[in-house]
């Protein structure tokens, strides 16, 4: 998948948004799972005040006491984490304040007045750490007047931390596998919504090889006007191909009755002036041959994007046959070797110039053998045609595009390779010209095939 995909870019465009969104979601769970902890923590520190409120009376001779202390053991244990003290709001003489055993000799602060009791708030702990604490201010009968306590109920962060950390480690794989999930889930959707448009590609491939002539009209309806759009296009070249091939055959049709007549002038005039005369049907030769390579070029030129698919092996066949009747034809040794299968990107007419124009130059030229290959591998089509003649040299084969004749000793146009190259590269097809294994020229035609 290259970095010009649309699938690529929307996968990675949702998975960096849905990175985003699970980080933010972690980061909101992490701040709601502490302030629900510490909601949790305070309720229940004050459900201890309460209890030590409760229960908490003043003795004789005026001392605090507390009948039945807190039954958690960290309240025992020194600096064990969790801590209460009571005492007096406004202190009287020899007063002195309540505390578990866990301050050991430190005392607690209070936490400041609130609005609502109890009063929440941090605290500086025993052993210097911070302390979430409860304070809940309370008056109990004594002598009868009333003393104001102020009870507090303290426990160490460190402990919520620990607690805070347990969910981080569940948290943090839990957010990965969802991410990892919805990226799955999110890569499937891209594929699904895409689909019409690979539907759409296969489509077009099928054009191009000709095998449907338009596209279907079962798109989804985002798409539907594209591809209508696409077929009106389609039927717009048909019509604009259609006129250019009638224009080239009416083209053709009014060039040949004046070089018919050119060429009835040559010879009439031969036997008064045979200069003139042999100067007059080179120059109707000259413009004939222009003529077919120029015809030869517009039907290469008006493929467009509908292309229509050819058999290779029937019109080989046929070709071969008609050529084994003429003049050396039969003395030769022909290896045919295509598969059935192979079909070429253009009409008959065209495949059938084109095989015709180089088997006949390999007929002139071969000895005694002319090998046709093909096959399709690798998503390419390929024909290799080659004979045991002389060969080309490489300034020959360069200049056989432009019509040159690089022997005089046989006939010919010298215009047959070129035209077969212009009518093979005008429907997408490539031809290289080589030399073969066997002495002669290897002709060798490659083309896209669909998959």
């Amino acid at each position: 998948m290259n970095s010009g995909s649309l699938r690529l870019r929307l996968g990675l465009a949702a998975a960096g948004l849905i990175a985003l969104a699970l980080a933010l979601a972690g980061v909101g769970l992490t701040l709601i799972f502490d302030r629900v902890l510490d909601a949790r923590t305070a309720d229940g520190l004050d459900r201890t005040a309460k209890l030590i409120a409760g229960q908490v009376a003043l003795a004789p001779d005026g001392a605090l006491i507390l009948p039945r202390e807190p039954p958690d053991s960290r309240f025992s244990a020194p600096y064990g984490g969790l801590y209460w003290q009571v005492q007096r709001q406004v202190e009287q003489a020899g007063g002195t304040a309540l505390r578990s055993r866990s301050l050991w000799d430190r005392s607690l602060g209070t936490v400041p007045n609130a609005a609502g009791e109890p009063a929440v708030g941090d605290l500086a702990g025993p052993d210097g750490g911070r302390l979430i604490a409860v304070t809940r201010r309370v008056s109990i009968p004594a002598n009868g007047a009333t003393v104001a306590l102020a009870v507090t109920v303290a426990e160490d962060r460190r402990d919520l931390a620990e607690s805070r950390a347990t969910f981080l480690r569940l948290l943090v794989p839990s957010l990965g596998a969802l991410f990892v999930a919805l990226t799955l889930a999110m890569s499937l959707f891209v594929r699904r919504a895409l689909s019409p448009f690979r539907t759409l590609r296969a489509d077009l491939a099928a054009i191009h090889a000709g095998t449907r002539a338009r596209l279907p009209e079962t798109f989804p309806e985002e798409v539907r006007p594209l591809v209508a759009d696409l077929n009106r296009l389609l039927d717009a070249q048909e019509r604009d191909l259609e006129r250019a091939r009638t224009g080239a055959g009416d083209m053709a049709h009014g060039l040949k009755t004046p070089l018919a007549v050119l060429d009835a002038l040559a010879r009439r005039t031969e036997g008064r002036d045979p200069a003139l005369a042999a100067e007059i049907a080179e120059q109707a030769q000259a413009m004939g041959r222009q003529v077919e390579r120029t015809l030869a070029r517009a039907r290469a030129s008006a493929g467009g994007l509908r292309r229509k698919a050819c058999p290779v092996a029937p019109a080989l066949e046929k070709i071969v046959g008609a050529l084994k009747r003429l003049p050396e034809g039969e003395a030769l040794r022909w290896e045919i070797a295509v598969v059935d299968g192979l079909a070429f990107p253009g009409d008959e007419g065209d495949l059938t110039e084109i095989l015709g124009n180089l088997l006949d130059n390999a007929r002139k030229w071969a000895h005694r053998r002319i090998r046709v290959s093909g096959g399709a591998e690798a998503g390419e089509g390929r024909l290799v045609l080659e004979d045991d003649g002389p060969g080309m040299s490489e300034a020959a084969i360069a200049g056989i595009a432009r019509g040159r004749r690089w022997d005089e000793t046989r006939p010919g146009t010298g215009f047959g390779i070129a035209i077969a190259r212009d009518l093979a590269e005008g429907v997408g097809a490539r031809m290289r010209l080589n030399r073969s294994e066997l002495g002669g020229l290897r002709v060798e035609m490659s083309w896209p095939v669909a998959v």
